[in-house]
């Protein structure tokens, strides 16, 4: 292996998810809670889709570049990432006949709670926190999907900051 550290938690892992809690937490908070969620909120989208003015729904769910651009030390969080990039399609496939159109962002370096302080900051390869995304920029994102006219559905989106180059 080479390292001391386990191959399935990985260093690059989100504050808190990393070393004691184990892949479990991880696999809990980024793809068990996106489906979750998702199969709540479905039945009220599809009924605003086909009772509502606008006669659209919108689900969107965020993921992350590390989903479709894995890297070394991220194994875990990338895969559910990954995880919710195909749920995301398969769902858009299920449901887009019934007027609910289903938005997936892929947003790179970000500052959040989690990469601010935490092990995530590693992740950034150098990057400084002043060039991340902002949650004001992923808002702008889904705002932008969420708004398109009926006929169109703004199925993916892959933000990053300028200067990241994976």
């Amino acid at each position: 292996m080479g390292s001391s550290e386990p191959p399935m938690t990985g260093r690059q892992e989100p504050s808190g998810t990393a070393g004691g809690a184990g892949p479990g937490r991880m696999v809990d908070l980024n793809l068990r809670a996106v489906l979750r969620m998702s199969h709540a909120a479905l039945p009220h989208l599809l009924r605003a889709a086909h009772d509502g003015p606008r006669g659209v729904a919108d689900l969107v769910t965020v993921s992350s570049v590390a989903g479709r651009v894995p890297r070394k030390d991220n194994s875990v969080y990338s895969a559910t990432k990954h995880a919710v990039c195909s749920f995301s399609e398969a769902l858009r496939q299920e449901v887009t006949g019934r007027q609910v159109r289903v938005g997936l962002v892929e947003p790179g370096m970000t500052a959040t709670e989690m990469t601010y302080g935490g092990s995530q900051a590693g992740a950034a390869h150098g990057l400084p926190p002043e060039v991340w995304l902002r949650a004001e920029d992923i808002a702008g994102v889904i705002a932008f999907m969420v708004t398109r006219p009926p006929h169109m559905a703004v199925n993916e989106i892959a933000v990053r900051p300028t200067a990241q180059e994976r």
